[in-house]
């Protein structure tokens, strides 16, 4: 079992500062894991946090920091997209500050069974809920074009078409039921080549995205954050690939007021700008940080501050 105390996140004291802690403030960590960024908020000020995350098993790492912060730390299994829901469940109108941390936590990638990594054999699972279909179940049964869009869209892979063709050939005489047999199909399918990430990399990627639907949740949770911020609140989010950030970046330039080509988030007319963005380039992790976490050489925080305009998706909710 991973000890909680000493996990540290990606980019965390970037990401603490960028909130800018005010005792008697009020925060929500919506991606809680192993409780990194909520425990370093409520030991830097006098503060409440709400933590969340769809994980069951990161209720094992809640009960620690519960049993020293008492009732100024909650924590809620559920998903981030249905924060608005949350607050309004434990009587809390706006925040101070939201962090996101998108990554996968070292649990779900470090444990086999979990069917994340491609470097582990395991079985072919990726369920962050531990809801719904598995990874096998969906590798066995979609069809194949439709298969060879879900890896070029979500994962960026030029060779999608030649990986989803190998799959459904491989499937038709044995069911693919491993983390290690699907990634040694991905790694035949791709020509040789010097780079620096497993070929297996960008289709692992691809089918727990979809599989998990997070470019939906991404797209809610981030509406239900800026209309739960306070004016003068922070919104920090960490990424871990172009889709995420570039999702994230989308949306600060239309809450900002500024012009946006997003496919993924609603236009709205007359508007004025809810958030006003701090970094108008990403901060990456120092190489520092990287030799010392190299899962972390690929993340990416972008912050913005909540203005005093109303939400630039309404308030309806």
């Amino acid at each position: 079992m991973l000890n909680c105390t000493q996990h540290t996140p990606v980019l965390l004291n970037e990401t603490i500062n960028a909130l800018s802690l005010k005792d008697e403030g009020i925060y929500v960590d919506a991606t809680f894991g192993l409780g990194g960024y909520s425990r370093e908020i409520l030991n830097k000020c006098n503060c409440s946090l709400l933590a969340i995350d769809r994980d069951p098993q990161a209720k094992e790492f809640a009960a620690p920091i519960k049993s020293t912060f008492e009732n100024k730390f909650t924590f809620i299994n559920g998903k981030f997209s249905e924060l608005l829901k949350y607050l309004k469940e434990t009587n809390i109108n706006k925040v101070n500050g939201i962090v996101f941390d998108l990554g996968v936590s070292s649990p779900q990638i470090d444990t086999k069974e979990r069917g994340f990594s491609f470097k582990l054999d395991g079985p072919l699972d990726m369920r962050m809920s531990l809801e719904g279909p598995t990874a096998e179940e969906f590798i066995n049964k979609v069809e194949e074009k439709t298969l060879a869009n879900i890896i070029y869209e979500y994962g960026d892979e030029v060779f999608s078409r030649r990986i989803a063709k190998n799959i459904a050939y491989e499937r038709l005489t044995n069911r693919i039921n491993s983390t290690g047999q699907l990634a040694t199909i991905i790694r035949k399918s791709i020509p040789f080549s010097k780079q620096k990430i497993d070929p297996a990399t960008r289709t692992f990627q691809a089918i727990r995205i979809y599989l998990n639907n997070e470019i939906y949740e991404l797209e809610k949770g981030l509406i239900a954050a800026e209309k739960s911020l306070e004016p003068d609140g922070i919104l920090a989010v960490v990424s871990f690939h172009s889709i995420e950030d570039r999702i994230i970046k989308e949306f600060f330039i239309k809450c900002s007021n500024n012009q946006s080509t997003s496919r993924y988030l609603p236009e709205k007319n007359e508007r004025k700008n809810s958030l006003e963005i701090i970094t108008r380039k990403p901060i990456s992790p120092s190489s520092k940080e990287i030799e010392r976490n190299k899962r972390s050489r690929s993340a990416k925080l972008r912050v913005a501050r909540r203005t005093n305009f109303p939400s630039y998706f309404g308030d309806e909710e």
